[in-house]
């Protein structure tokens, strides 16, 4: 065999390997894992978290999470993600990331606040909800926060839209070999932090939106009516904004009741109104107009019977 084809060979079976590893790397990272999405209670409890503000594209949250472990390797990550990075141009997307300090009833250790104040970072603390949207993924490698990001938000944007929820803002939190998504259910407000509240006023008060000011109201309190979605993009996490009501799981069962109910009310026929006036007793107001126009018109005809008898008598 010749040196040409020895080389020719040897590319060959180089480059299978290659293809074989990198399909073994992207199978261990999570390619084919199945991705299922659940409303119920959340995998943290209440958490303190030292952080920091970030505004502009999600692909340079990295930078922000590798501050983080480089100063305390040992501690949880979150990332929470405010805007939809398809409604809003790159240089305004919003997001925070940071290390958990502390769960539950726990106290942050004072070193910890201090090492991560002098960095920069500010401390907030985010209560427990009973009910989110959430899902996890394995964080095995690298490219398992790449694969999660396309495999996981399509998956979580489809239950979120095809049960209406109000479901918002989105987190991720890294944990040990798990990446968890979770988007509240309720308490939303309490996830945004006052720098990013304070940059929406700013911004109102900018555009001379007085909304704020008539109404007292709070554009991130649980109680707006606006909902948001997980999102993707290269970091990709969530909020599509569509009109629906902030709705728990029984709730949106009662209104799906409600909203049946109200169904087969309109589709109720004047007949079937008669037959209800005549069971009560009472008569709707269309029958008694057209009772009324009924007179009228046997009024009307026997004035113009008795003029045609008049004619034939004068001729």
């Amino acid at each position: 065999m010749s040196e040409l084809n020895l080389l020719a060979l040897s590319a060959v079976l180089l480059a299978a390997l290659l293809l074989i590893s990198l399909l073994g790397l992207a199978w261990y990272s999570g390619l084919l894992c199945e991705v299922t999405v659940r409303s119920g209670p959340p995998p943290i409890r209440a958490f303190t978290l030292a952080y920091k503000y970030k505004q502009g594209p999600y692909r340079e949250a990295g930078r922000l999470f590798t501050e983080i472990t480089s100063i305390a390797p040992k501690l949880s990550s979150v990332g929470i993600y405010y805007d939809h990075p398809k409604q809003e141009s790159e240089d305004k997307l919003r997001y925070i990331a940071g290390s958990i300090l502390s769960e539950g009833d726990e106290k942050p250790s004072e070193e910890l606040v201090k090492l991560f104040e002098k960095f920069g970072f500010k401390i907030i603390s985010f209560p427990e909800v009973t009910h989110v949207v959430m899902t996890s993924f394995p964080f095995t490698t690298f490219l398992s926060l790449f694969i999660a990001m396309y495999r996981v938000y399509p998956v979580l944007n489809n239950y979120i839209k095809e049960r209406k929820l109000c479901a918002h803002p989105c987190l991720e939190i890294y944990r040990g070999d798990l990446i968890y998504f979770m988007c509240p259910l309720a308490r939303q407000g309490d996830f945004y932090v006052p720098e990013l509240k304070e940059a929406d006023k700013k911004q109102k008060e900018e555009e001379g939106d007085d909304a704020l000011t008539d109404t007292g109201g709070d554009s991130f309190s649980d109680n707006s009516s606006v909902t948001y979605e997980a999102y993707t993009e290269s970091r990709e996490t969530s909020l599509a904004k569509s009109v629906t009501p902030d709705l728990t799981n029984k709730e949106l069962e009662d209104s799906d009741k409600n909203d049946k109910s109200e169904s087969v009310a309109s589709g109720s026929s004047f007949e079937d109104l008669d037959l209800e006036a005549n069971s009560n007793g009472e008569q709707p107001g269309l029958t008694q107009l057209a009772s009324e126009a009924k007179a009228e018109l046997d009024q009307l005809t026997e004035a113009k019977k008795s003029l045609d008898i008049r004619r034939m008598e004068e001729e």
